[in-house]
Parts: C-alpha cells; structure tokens; sequence
C-alpha cells in the first residue's frame, strides 16, 4: 500500500485467532518399568532430581506466561529456553512436553515478528507430536493450527489453509462435531478465508462456530462474545455495518457483565466498535470508545504493552480521518516508541505505524522527514519478506 495516497491507516497486526492458537499441554511422564537394575535409594535420589528439575521447568514457563502476558516477550525468552532445555534433558529430544516447550518459545519469536525462528520450532513441535502422539492427536491439532496461525500472519495463505483444514478434521474425529475446540479450528479457517475476501465461505464457518459455542458454553460466555466480534468484523469488512454494530454491542454487553467492566477483552470490544463508527465517520461516538479501552488497557497491562500501542495506532487514526494532525503525530510517536522497546526496532507493526506516522508528516508538509521513514518502514518490510525459511 502507496501510505502516500491512501486514506486508511496501516492496522497494526493483532491476535484475533480462537482458543486452540498458542494451547500448549503438557503430558504425563511415563517411567519405564522393571527394566533397571539400579538400586532404589540410587533410583529415588535420581527420580527425585529429575522430578525437582522438571517442576523447576514448569515454574520457568509460569513466570514466562506473566511475563508474555505483560508484553515483554524478549524478557520471556531466556525462561522458556531453560525450561526446554530441562525437559530436553529429562524426558528426552522428542517427548511431547519437549513440544509444548518449543510451542512455547516459538510464540515468543511470532510476538516479535521472528517468523523464521518461529517456523523452525513449531514444524519440530508438529513432528514430536505427530510421532509421540499419533497424527490424529488434538495435540496435534493445535500446533497445526499455531503453525499455520504464523503462516496466516505473513499472508502465506496457501500454507495456512490445509493445515487449518487438518486440524479441523482432527478436532471433529476426536471430539465430535460440536466441540468447543472445534468452533476454534472454524473461526482460525474463517479468519483465514476473510484476510482473502472470501466472505461468504467465512460467513457459513463463524455461524456454525458461534452456534457451537452457544449451545457448549452459553450465550453469555466470553467466548461467544469473541465469535460474534468476528462475525461483526467479517460484515463491517463488507460494509454491512448494520449487522455489524448488533453483534458488537452484544459482544461489548457479554464481556462487562462476565468479566467485568476494566477487563482487556472489553478494551478489544471498545476499540473494535469505536473503528466501525470511525468508518461511518461518527468520530464524536468513536473517540470516548477509543479513551475507555486505552484507559482500560494502561491500567490492566500496564503502559508499555503493545496492546496499548494498537488503541494508541487506532486513536491516532480518528484524529488523522478529522485532520487534526498536531494530536494525531504525538499518538504515533508514543504508539512507535511502545512496539520498539517491546517488540524491536524491526517488527512488522513497526513499519505500519511508522507508514502512519509518515502520512502524518506529508499532510503537515514534512516531506523529507517522512521520507526518511517511509524508507525505514520498508527496510523493515523487505526484511520478513526474504526471512522465510529454506525447505
């Protein structure tokens, strides 16, 4: 996209993917038995260690998870790492908690646009289980489903598709056609088919998922109201905003009531609504949406998460759609500065705001300096598009 000539911001890249992306588990350990002839108080010593080492690792993956959840993947990092090399260690190269480490660590690289690293640990995790666990394992599925969540992220849909399809397949084999996991694989397949614009075949996938959920959960679930914020974004994508701004509303009501009102997950549904009526142009009802879900995500994340710099990117664009630069430039500035310390100076959603904030300069006649970035924004972009792994 020419962000000198374009009307719309760039969007920065968010997790819109259902519950099995990033579902990690672990297994059970299995000792072998009656094989050993060593003796016990050597055995007990040994199996205490291993079992010492191991809740060690388990410990590590907890403090990661905090960490991740608060934005600060590089951090998160060095902890997945000694956690897999413990299990690697003691439950061998290719056990399935060996797996769900490298699942782990692999998310950890996709947060930070490392896709290659990325790729390289999710086809392990996929081989270990497929091998550990039988390729119709719903262990199996999930990787299928992160793996091709990475490939969707760089728009290698041809990848992505039959991998969704396959975990898809598996998940209704395993646990019938009204499984919970299930409407997860059909919302990642329609996510899928919307980035592609084919929206009738996304449509038929969110409506059997969301009546998978509400029939499995409720209809006031949370998860219902993850559905219904991607039904309502497929007929916004379209245009149809009148059957958009229903499910919305519906989602927004949902999350208040079952997670209460200063949750992140009401910040998603604040910013998704505040967009569609910055589309409509109804910028008054839009900005107080937009204040509320930062405030919601500075407070519960903290000021420095990404996802504060995504409702930062958004707020700034309401104020680029009005003309009112001088606020809009500051809004990026700040978003920018966020994704750099958090992500790296080269991740994707790097260049987009940097694409946004350089649209900004051009409309205030600071064409060298957007200049400068634009050429940034694309280094960066020509980067992960030679980054893809060799086969």
């Amino acid at each position: 996209m020419d962000v000198t000539t374009s009307a719309r911001s760039q969007s920065l890249s968010r997790c819109t993917c259902a519950v099995l992306v990033g579902l990690v588990v672990s297994f059970a350990r299995v000792l072998p038995v009656g094989l050993v002839a060593t003796p016990p108080s050597i055995a007990l010593a040994q199996g205490s260690r291993a079992d010492d080492e191991l809740a060690e690792a388990r410990r590590l993956n907890r403090e990661a998870a905090t960490i991740r959840s608060s934005g600060k993947f590089s951090e998160a990092v060095p902890l997945v790492q000694r956690a897999l090399a413990i299990r690697e260690k003691i439950l061998g190269p290719e056990h399935p908690d060996v797996a769900a480490s490298l699942d782990n660590l692999a998310g950890l690289y996709r947060d930070q646009g490392k896709y290659a690293e990325a790729e390289l640990l999710y086809r392990r995790a996929l081989a270990i289980g497929e091998k550990a666990l039988g390729p119709e394992h719903p262990g199996v599925a999930a990787s299928l489903n992160n793996l091709a969540g990475l490939y969707q992220a760089q728009g290698k849909y041809a990848q992505a598709e039959p991998l969704y399809q396959r975990a898809l397949a598996i998940g209704e084999e395993a646990g019938g056609p009204w499984h919970p996991n299930v409407a997860a694989s059909l919302n990642n397949l329609a996510l899928l088919y919307s980035a592609q614009g084919k929206y009738a075949e996304a449509e038929l996938l969110y409506r059997r998922a969301l009546a998978i959920l509400e029939n499995a959960r409720g209809p006031e679930h949370p998860d219902v109201a993850a559905s219904l914020d991607n039904l309502a974004g497929l007929y916004h994508a379209q245009g149809k905003d009148a059957e958009a701004e229903p499910r919305y509303r519906r989602a927004l009501t949902i999350r208040e009531k079952a997670l209460g009102p200063e949750h992140p997950a009401v910040a998603e549904s604040l910013n998704n609504l505040a967009e569609l009526y910055q589309a409509q142009g109804k910028y008054a009802q839009a900005e107080p949406l937009y204040q509320r879900a930062l405030a919601i995500l500075e407070k519960a994340l903290g000021p420095e998460h990404p996802d504060v710099a995504t409702i930062l990117d958004s707020l700034a664009g309401l104020y680029k759609a009005q003309g009112k630069y001088a606020e809009a430039g500051p809004q990026y500035r700040h978003a920018l500065a966020i994704l750099e310390k958090a992500l790296g100076p080269e991740h994707p959603n790097v260049a987009a705001v940097l694409e946004n904030l350089a649209a900004v300069l051009r409309k205030t006649n600071r064409t060298a300096e957007a200049e400068e970035i634009e050429a940034r924004a694309r280094t960066i972009k020509a980067k992960h598009a030679q980054t893809a792994p060799a086969k």
